[in-house]
């Protein structure tokens, strides 16, 4: 696999996923029927993602990275090649693996502590309470679990989002530009409070984003995906230490290693 340091953007060579992971994209390719036509999305993706590792998936609008994201969780058949979790090929979905969408997903009629709560029918009231408590906790909503989403911010459904995602202890997060909606101020905290739950629970995870910041703030390697038909042209490796000095050097070299990838180095 090629991976790729800030001294190094050529995006000449098609990275190969390697022989081991938790999460591996072998050969992938999607394509999508017209109106009689074929539409190639995907193409001869190759990806291979590390148990507890934070990964994000960028590139431009319509490149293909929903699409990448919902053939990894299971929502979507591959036309060629394969998706496979710990060894096993992906043929649905399945309950050790959450997507939160880009639409905030929580349910008006349940109260937080009910959002959190759902898909917990299995464990006993005094688990279930236990557990839901503790992801209260986890995303700072102590003092709402009573309250309806129609009483909170979006900051504040999009973080009970996150909590009943993470409160099934799945193996792997799927997130879906899940802040895409949010005010800046609110997305740079919910950047920070997602790290924080990340480093606590170590879940591995995949983020789909359009945003290069975001993408290098967040993630231990970016994927950056060519224009459809979407293709990997390079892996980045952020060899930074959390919470990141988007300020420094490093932090800057990289981001702007990856706006030179896409072509927009010069432009903006």
């Amino acid at each position: 696999m090629i991976r790729a340091s800030a001294d190094s953007f050529t995006g000449d060579a098609m990275p190969r996923a390697s022989a081991a992971g938790k999460l591996r994209v072998e050969n992938l390719g999607v394509a999508f029927q017209r109106e009689g036509a074929t539409l190639p999305v995907l193409d001869d993706v190759n990806l291979s993602v590390r148990d507890g590792e934070f990964v994000c998936l960028l590139g431009p609008s319509g490149c293909g990275k929903s699409t990448l994201l919902n053939a990894m969780a299971g929502f979507l058949q591959p036309t060629s090649g394969q998706v496979l979790v710990d060894g096993e090929v992906v043929r649905g979905p399945d309950p050790r693996r959450i997507f939160v969408f880009q639409e905030r997903g929580v349910f008006p009629w349940l109260t937080v502590a009910g959002n959190i709560g759902f898909g917990l029918g299995k464990l006993s009231r005094e688990e279930r309470a236990k557990r839901v408590q503790h992801y209260v906790q986890m995303v700072g909503l102590q003092g709402f679990e009573k309250s309806y989403p129609h009483e909170l911010s979006g900051g504040m459904k999009q973080r009970v989002e996150v909590a009943r995602a993470l409160a099934v202890n799945p193996d792997v997060l799927f997130l879906d530009e899940p802040f895409g909606a949010l005010d800046s101020i609110t997305r740079m905290v919910m950047r920070s409070e997602l790290l924080r739950i990340w480093e606590a629970e170590r879940k591995t995870i995949l983020f789909v984003t359009h945003d290069i910041d975001e993408a290098v703030q967040l993630a231990d390697r970016v994927v950056v995906i060519s224009a459809r038909p979407g293709r990997i042209q390079q892996i980045v490796d952020v060899d930074l230490q959390h919470p990141r000095d988007i300020s420094s050097p490093r932090y800057l070299k990289l981001r702007d290693g990856i706006l030179s990838q896409i072509g927009l180095a010069h432009r903006i």
